[in-house]
């Protein structure tokens, strides 16, 4: 399969930090060697904002959460986002679907009920983690 552009909502990220285990790390993996992991701004400082709450501290050191916004970050493919138009019911979530656009990336891989019920948006697929691994043949 040839290297995808791919966006992956915060809630798989943070899943994938918390444990290696599971489809998100196997994805976040993937993505890392094969692919590439698109990000925007607004997208990053989301994961940055969520990753750092008090109620992962038990999961996660402080030092490990440095390291994957950090390598996240390092392998990144960055976009330019402005103001999103709405594309769904939680306006929170239309920054990831304008950085698929951006990127002009196929999937956006999420766990999020607001972007997986999202109307159809031309050139973009919003598909779940399960979904993924078998887009991606894991």
């Amino acid at each position: 399969m040839a290297s995808l552009k791919l966006v992956f909502d915060t809630n798989i990220l943070i899943s994938a930090a918390l444990s290696a285990q599971g489809a998100p790390a196997k994805l976040v993996r993937c993505a890392l060697a094969h692919h590439r992991l698109v990000f925007s701004q607004a997208t990053l400082d989301e994961l940055r904002t969520l990753l750092y709450r008090p109620k992962f501290d038990r999961y996660i050191s402080l030092e490990n959460r440095e390291r994957v916004l950090h390598d996240l970050g390092a392998a990144a493919h960055w976009v330019e986002i402005g103001e999103p138009p709405p594309y769904c019911r939680d306006r929170d979530d239309d920054k990831f679907i304008e950085t698929v656009l951006k990127a002009q990336a196929p999937y956006l891989v999420s766990g999020d009920n607001d972007l997986l019920e999202t109307p159809p948006i031309p050139g973009l697929s919003i598909i779940s983690a399960q979904q993924a691994l078998t887009v991606l043949g894991l």
